[in-house]
């Protein structure tokens, strides 16, 4: 027999209290990569460069008004605080509430936009059809240009999808976790057709909006800011190099923005889940999965190189660039007087924006160490690896017990301030003396 659940009525503060708390723990929320910009009738904007946002010591974005629609749900997925076995105060907002919300804390300069997430009430048809309303009164009625990403509900039909996707900026589909085994056994009620479905959807839509805007100029936009997802990290037993294998094969299947890495938090208590530890979360594996994403995107590396089934596992003394070279000296050293952009790329210590003013400036003349110092390139790491007119800085040993004694920083065991910060995301309620927002 299923207990009665009571509905209690709620003020628009405890609701904000309730659904920003438990979005927490969604971290898809990148804010930046989208263009559109308003027609300077409405409120708020989105410019070339993202809108203005700052992170958390753990990452995790604050610039938004990061909000759940509702923490009910009708799934009962074992490491979710909101699956529906866990006795947890529930609330949901009205579509009115979240547009309010959004206009009052975009206009007291709290926010620059919108993130919003949701638990699956009755259906993913019918708070998928909730999301769609919420946007469509934020958009058409308060006005608000501004920046808005939202979850597509995995199951909800390709209309409510689409039609979603035109009044949003970016749109996201968690994953949830690495391997349809993993869904299987943690999260029953989900599918991996259910999650990459909508994938696929807004991927193809997109390619086709942008074929509409070549022809016509003015025709909405749809996603204009692409696509991100989320896999939750240590609940299940998948290496790192599977992990990686899984992201890569997202960016080029899927053309993926971001994919997000959530350390798992241990809320629930289920046979099913880790062990309780003092540990904590695995913040640390979280950061070196975050590293070898930037190299899958930014500096051409594939998953097969970072990691194998030999070494299923990032090092965590080493950034995964810094490891690679490591465990392939015959690499180096490069002269960077006349190395390729790709091969600068690899080095450590040399950034994709530093390998680019290297390429530009040894047109005008052969570089040395002081220009490369100048340059921004991290010479106590590059100099391993990098010779100038042929030369070395310092004479080395390219033998890799050698290079990893002098090249092991103890401070980079821990993303800067982690360890004091603690794994609390920032709270609306911190630093701000709210009041309950009053219909006019």
């Amino acid at each position: 027999m299923q207990g009665v659940r009571i509905q209690q009525e709620m003020s628009l503060f405890e609701k904000l209290n309730i659904l920003s708390d438990a979005a927490k723990y969604d971290v898809a929320c990148t804010s930046s990569g989208t263009d559109r910009r308003g027609d300077g009738k409405g409120i708020g904007n989105c410019k070339a460069a993202g809108i203005c946002h700052s992170f958390s010591a753990d990452g995790r974005c604050i610039s938004l008004l990061k909000i759940l629609f509702t923490n009910e749900c009708i799934f009962d997925c074992k490491y979710c605080i909101n699956r529906a076995s866990n006795d947890v105060k529930r609330a949901s907002f009205t579509p009115d509430e979240v547009c309010r919300l959004t206009i009052e804390f975009y206009r007291r300069n709290y926010i620059e936009g919108l993130f919003l997430s949701s638990g699956v009430l009755k259906s993913p048809d019918y708070t998928m059809r909730l999301i769609y309303e919420t946007l469509w009164k934020l958009r058409q009625e308060y006005h608000f240009q501004g920046y808005i990403h939202v979850k597509a509900i995995p199951g909800a039909s390709q209309e409510l999808i689409q039609m979603t996707g035109f009044l949003a900026d970016r749109m996201s589909v968690n994953l949830e976790l690495p391997t349809a085994e993993s869904l299987r056994k943690l999260a029953p009620h989900k599918s991996r057709k259910n999650i990459l479905g909508p994938m696929r959807l807004v991927q193809n839509k997109r390619e086709e909006n942008k074929q509409e805007i070549a022809v016509y100029k003015h025709a909405p936009r749809f996603v204009p800011a692409g696509q991100s997802t989320q896999m939750i990290i240590g609940a299940t037993p998948e290496s790192d190099y599977q992990i990686i294998h899984v992201a890569e094969s997202l960016y080029q299947k899927f053309q993926l923005k971001r994919v997000f890495y959530s350390a798992f938090i241990h809320v629930n208590e289920d046979a099913s889940l880790p062990a309780r530890t003092d540990e904590g979360p695995p913040l640390l594996r979280e950061h070196r999965l975050y590293q070898a994403d930037w190299l899958l995107r930014y500096y051409h590396f594939s998953a097969s190189e970072l990691l194998s089934e030999k070494q299923p596992n990032f090092n965590v003394l080493l950034d995964p660039k810094c490891d690679w070279a490591i465990r392939h000296l015959e690499w180096f050293p490069v002269e960077v007087n006349r190395a390729d952009y790709q091969v600068l790329l690899r080095v450590p210590g040399i950034g994709y924006t530093s390998a680019r003013r290297i390429v530009k400036a040894r047109k005008f003349g052969s570089l040395d160490f002081e220009d490369l110092r100048k340059m921004g390139v991290v010479l106590k790491r590059a100099l391993y690896f990098i010779t100038c007119k042929g030369r070395m800085m310092y004479p080395v040993k390219m033998e890799q017990d050698y290079i990893l004694r002098n090249i092991l920083d103890p401070r980079e065991k821990l993303p800067g301030g982690l360890g004091e910060m603690g794994y609390r995301q920032l709270s609306l309620f911190d630093d701000v003396n709210f009041r309950e927002v009053k219909a006019e």
